[in-house]
């Protein structure tokens, strides 16, 4: 019986991993038809150097579609790119395991980051209402702690992705019984954004997504980012909505090109004639710092994006981290080798 039950195990894991790998060069090869319609055909020799690249760095041609969509923008091979689905099947299990996990548990992670000022103002958790210090509240000093100091706030469910899962509440439209149905989450303060950020989008609050990495000497840094924002009518950053900007890590200035969700690019913003390349950041140099200072209290989870703001007060915000399998293509697309030197294609072996 026991060997009956390991080969259907094993049959299951095969077949996971098969839809996994489909899945994953299914989206690289969208992305590659888009970059060759905008750029130029993938050389085939550098195609020829992808493949052999794959097999002999990651063991398999499984892994040479990333590898192809990063060449064909770049115009050249580069040494040093992780593909997405073995950034997923390897580094993301080594380098994070259950722990990456930790950052979708708002009443858990604000504990371990310590953040002095957190934007967390109480957490619903497995039928129960928390603040802070995990004091639980009743339904009058549940409101209370809501709205005694805010207008407006804002509630996030566990393991949201992409924008989904997040609601906004003042004490008249607040309905204690709907946020029940919705499940776990955290209330968290309504952010009112530098006015640079307003430039890009009035009604919505943006992000800076800020990929660091923590290295096995516990160095800490920040190896990727980008600044992302709402259009239209969004009240929030929606993935299959944002417009993003790649930003130039050394100094927070926005590059020449933004792209719209699925990465088609443009130098002209849609909703508004801003001229955004060469702009820079506000308060950059402590974006970094607070990231690597809030990175360096969860060195577990070794690779981690995070999205901040800057507030009207100049003061960086966090508003979440990402902890499991964080995107990474684009950055790498965009901007990438990001994590050579870091040893990831060793994971494997």
């Amino acid at each position: 019986m026991g060997a009956v039950k390991n080969i259907a195990k094993n049959i299951l894991i095969k077949g996971k991993t098969y839809i996994y790998h489909y899945e994953q060069n299914k989206e690289a090869y969208r992305m590659l038809k888009l970059v060759e319609s905008e750029k130029q055909k993938l050389d085939p020799n550098i195609k020829k150097l992808c493949k052999e690249y794959a097999k002999d760095v990651f063991s398999n041609e499984i892994y040479a579609p990333w590898l192809f969509v990063y060449s064909a923008f770049a115009n050249e091979f580069k040494e040093g790119w992780i593909p997405d689905n073995f950034y997923g099947e390897y580094v993301v299990p080594s380098l994070k395991g259950d722990y990456g996990k930790i950052c979708d548990r708002n009443a858990v992670i604000s504990k371990l980051l310590q953040e002095p000022d957190s934007l967390d103002i109480c957490y619903y958790v497995n039928h129960l209402f928390l603040n802070p210090n995990y004091e639980i509240l009743n339904q009058e000093k549940l409101k209370h702690t809501l709205f005694s100091k805010n207008e407006k706030v804002v509630y996030k469910i566990e393991n949201s992705l992409q924008g989904k899962g997040v609601y906004f509440f003042d004490e008249k439209s607040f309905d204690l019984n709907y946020i029940k149905k919705l499940g776990n989450g955290v209330f968290q303060k309504y952010i009112e954004q530098h006015p640079f950020f307003y430039e890009f989008h009035e009604s919505s609050v943006a992000t800076i997504r800020l990929t660091s990495t923590c290295d096995n000497d516990g160095n800490i840094d920040v190896k990727a980012g980008y600044f992302r924002f709402g259009r239209g009518n969004d009240t929030h950053v929606i993935s299959d909505r944002q417009m993003r900007i790649p930003i130039d890590i050394r100094t927070g200035k926005l590059c020449d090109t933004a792209y719209f969700p699925k990465s088609e690019s443009t130098k002209h913003l849609p909703d508004n004639e801003i001229l955004f390349a060469g702009k820079t950041l506000p308060a950059f140099d402590n974006c970094l710092a607070e990231v690597k200072k809030l990175h360096r209290r969860v060195p577990f989870i070794r690779c981690i994006g995070w999205d901040i703001i800057v507030d009207k007060n100049d003061k960086v915000k966090l508003i979440e981290l990402n902890g499991g399998h964080n995107g990474i293509t684009f950055n790498e697309m965009v901007q990438g080798p990001c994590f050579r030197g870091l040893n990831w294609e060793n994971f494997k072996k």
